[in-house]
């Protein structure tokens, strides 16, 4: 990620260096050699540092100001032609620049006013579509799970994966806590984002767009989607749920495991290890190698051993999947 981020001055130099050089050899100025680098070196740097106060424009009210000023300065125009034969040639001049400035500020100001109507929210909405809609925002929790790495490796991802400052800030926190179970999975998660930047073939970019008014990290990821139009992915159940309220896309890793289990059909016969009580009287509970909870009536006589078992029903919810059996065989 440093590597990336050093990526970008160097560009950033080149750029400035580059528009140097044209002034050197067109000298529109006709000044001396170094003095025509000089203007051009400092034309690169002044407008590499207008994009730093443009990353905390809100994009929706940038495309608005923008789509008002064209607008604003199209009509300008046509106005200022149809009083040509109108208003003496000498004030022609001043009625174009007239028209141009108000009806620009004016197209500009009525837009921006207006941004959240179905219109504007619409163009907003379709230069997030066209230009963003394959990157993917990763949150804290999908960092550490890990599994991230193997969905990559396998493509079923495509796009950009996008960790935002944030993201990496938190993690840090983490890494450095007192309590050792969360210092453990921080250092982790460094780890995973060392080996994807790495080990992997993933386009991976560093969001530097920070919400400093907004407490929360999943509030903070929540309008980063909503401003870049990218989905967030995450395997926690809360963000998810709050997040699609908010109309932003989810990719939920879990939901991806869930729909990939294998179909478990009533009356299958499977051997389990049934490794402690259920809640009921009488039954056991057992768990298949992905995880899956299997209650099994009369299965409390069968803790610590395997058993038979036969499907009676399966339950599918939110949080997972459940499977109801019943003994068939003793114990082997």
């Amino acid at each position: 990620m440093k590597e990336l981020i050093s990526g970008i001055n160097a560009t950033r130099l080149v750029f400035a260096l580059v528009c140097g050089g044209v002034f050197y050899i067109i000298n529109p100025i006709g000044a001396r050699p170094i003095i025509a680098f000089l203007i051009g070196f400092g034309g690169g740097i002044a407008i590499i540092l207008i994009e730093f106060p443009l990353r905390k424009i809100n994009v929706g009210a940038l495309i608005a100001g923008v789509a008002g000023m064209i607008i604003g300065l199209a009509i300008a125009v046509l106005i200022s032609h149809s009083f040509r034969f109108i208003i003496p040639q000498n004030f022609d001049i001043y009625l174009k620049l007239g028209f141009g400035l108000v009806l620009t500020y004016a197209g500009m100001i009525i837009f921006l006013r207006e941004k959240d109507t179905p219109f504007i929210s619409s163009l907003r909405q379709y230069s997030k579509t066209t230009k963003r809609n394959n990157r993917k925002i990763l949150d804290t929790n999908v960092i550490i799970d890990g599994r991230i790495i193997g969905i990559c490796n396998v493509g079923f991802l495509d796009g950009a994966l996008v960790i935002p400052r944030f993201v990496l800030q938190e993690l840090q926190r983490i890494a450095d806590s007192d309590d050792p179970l969360r210092r453990k999975r921080g250092r982790m998660g460094l780890d995973i984002l060392n080996k994807m930047e790495k080990g992997m073939d993933a386009n991976i970019v560093i969001s530097k767009q920070d919400f400093r008014d907004v407490k929360t990290v999943d509030e903070k990821l929540i309008l980063l989607a909503k401003e870049t139009g990218a989905k967030i992915l995450t395997n926690d159940f809360s963000l998810c749920r709050v997040a699609r309220l908010e109309g932003v896309d989810v990719l939920n890793i879990n939901e991806l495991a869930s729909v990939l289990k294998p179909v478990i059909l009533a009356g299958e016969v499977m051997n389990v290890k049934i490794t402690k009580e259920g809640k009921e009287p009488a039954q056991g509970v057992a768990y298949l190698d992905d995880g899956t909870m299997i209650v099994v009536e009369e299965g409390k006589a069968f803790i610590g051993k395997s058993a038979d078992i036969v499907v009676i029903s399966t339950l599918q919810t939110e949080a997972g999947r459940m499977i109801f059996a019943r003994i068939r065989d003793h114990t082997k």
